[in-house]
């Protein structure tokens, strides 16, 4: 059961865990879970998605409870509108705060299957970040004699696709667990270390205005247990979706 964030007449918010699909994906025709259905059969209606998160990335999911609602804030999620607030552990200690304005050309089309390499031109990204806290530990991971890691929180301005993990990549702070743009020999020491073996990246706020009185809504989604505990190993307090 899908724990639900926030829910009334239009709309309803749940707490996607990490490693389940928003939706059925060619990329991987064997799952046979999705979060629209689950939802559906949970709440025993018919639901829309507004946005997607990764398969990997956990946190708030928003969906509507009916096609004009739809509409009207999927019109939002595209005029890039919708506050949206993550929280990612990443290799290295980035500067405490910055823009990422570097461009990205689509990789997958709506299907999950990878598109030929060029043929989709940079589209205009950016990802505003915050260093939140960081920690040294003595173990030589990768070529240096201390691993350093950090924890940050991210705002994308745009919604491109994989665009926090590509930017994160891009400014060489890979966020880790990423199979895709991290480095091998960091998500493997996680995994030893701290029997971590999803991505560290989460959806842990959305705000919005409500379509059918304007009135600002935000919707709250603090880490999961397994998010939680990696930053409590390394020292670090999550007790708010917010931080």
């Amino acid at each position: 059961m899908l724990a639900i964030l926030y829910r009334d007449d239009f709309l309803v918010a749940v707490h996607k865990p990490a490693g389940l699909l928003v939706h059925r994906s060619d990329i991987d025709r064997h799952e046979t879970r999705f979060a629209v259905q689950l939802l559906r059969d949970q709440i025993g209606r018919r639901v829309f998605p507004l946005h997607r998160l990764d398969k990997a990335t956990s946190g708030a999911l928003l969906f509507a409870l009916d096609a004009d609602t739809a509409r009207a804030v999927g019109g939002q999620f595209e005029r890039n509108e919708v506050g949206k607030r993550y929280l990612a552990v990443v290799r290295g200690w980035p500067p405490e705060a910055g823009l990422i304005d570097h461009a990205l050309s689509r990789r997958f089309d709506d299907y999950g299957r990878r598109l030929p390499t060029g043929a989709q031109p940079g589209l205009p990204a950016q990802t505003a970040y915050r260093r939140l806290a960081t920690a040294e530990l003595p173990e030589a991971v990768d070529r240096y004699p201390h691993a350093r890691y950090a924890l940050v929180s991210l705002a994308p301005k745009t919604g491109r696709q994989h665009q926090l993990r590509r930017h994160m990549k891009h400014i060489a702070h890979p966020i880790i667990g990423d199979a895709n743009w991290g480095k091998g020999v960091h998500n493997r020491f996680f995994q030893l270390r701290f029997g971590c073996h999803r991505l560290l990246l989460a959806c842990t706020g959305l705000e919005l205005r409500h379509p059918h009185d304007d009135a600002m809504l935000a919707i709250a989604c603090p880490p999961d247990a397994g998010f939680a505990a990696v930053t409590t190993a390394l020292g670090w307090s999550v007790d708010h979706a917010g931080t």
